[in-house]
């Protein structure tokens, strides 16, 4: 049986150079998320920065808009919403969503994550 890595280079070679460009971009995004580690615990509050204002460019694509999001908002934990967004680029991948729509529920993932952690929600 192949290793994962020999999947993924096969599969790899089996795409277009465009949705080489995509996968390449995503592992990137991937390898860019830091690790979730141990908060820790300070008497002081907690100040959350406020998101970076980026503007959406007119013309994006789905991993762009990622890209775009995790500079929005640094102080996120990109883990806590990789299901949720791999589920997204995936559907734009695979069942050809609409980018436009993609990116918006993206915008909205980010967007719910940051008030979580502003309300002092988050896990």
């Amino acid at each position: 049986m192949a290793s994962a890595e020999q999947q993924l280079t096969e599969l790899f070679r089996q795409l277009t150079a465009g949705d080489q460009l995509t996968i390449l971009a995503f592992a990137e995004f991937l390898a860019s998320r830091r690790p979730a580690g141990a908060v820790a615990v300070s008497k002081e509050p907690v100040v959350i920065p406020e998101p970076e204002a980026i503007e959406r460019p007119v013309e994006e694509s789905v991993v762009g808009a990622l890209k775009r999001l995790a500079k929005t908002y640094p102080m996120l934990d990109k883990t806590r919403m990789l299901g949720a967004t791999s589920d997204l680029v995936a559907s734009t991948i695979m069942q050809g969503a609409d980018p436009v729509g993609v990116i918006d529920q993206l915008e909205n993932i980010f967007r719910a994550h940051y008030e979580k952690l502003k309300s002092g929600e988050h896990e």
